[in-house]
């Protein structure tokens, strides 16, 4: 099974990075990867606004209105969602 694209961008970022935080690099190999790093960062954080994008919808409520909840982390004991006002 084939890692996710954001997973496999992300992995590809932190290369990157260690590679250029080196500093062993020749200068065009390291504005290279300092312009693929930079290509990959826009398109990771693309992908986190659409992820978040989605999960608003989907805590929308009835009225339109965004009910914010914080996700139970395994072993969290569930958390009450607040009531309106």
């Amino acid at each position: 099974m084939t890692k996710p694209v954001f997973e496999s961008s992300l992995h590809r970022l932190e290369q990157i990075v260690k590679k250029l935080e080196a500093g062993d690099l020749a200068l065009d190999e390291a504005l290279k990867l300092f312009e693929e790093g930079i290509g990959l960062s826009r398109q990771c954080q693309k992908q986190l606004e659409e992820a978040e994008n989605k999960v608003e919808i989907l805590l929308k409520k009835a009225d339109g209105k965004v009910a914010a909840r914080k996700f139970a982390l395994e072993g969290d004991e569930p958390v009450k969602a607040k009531k309106d006002g």
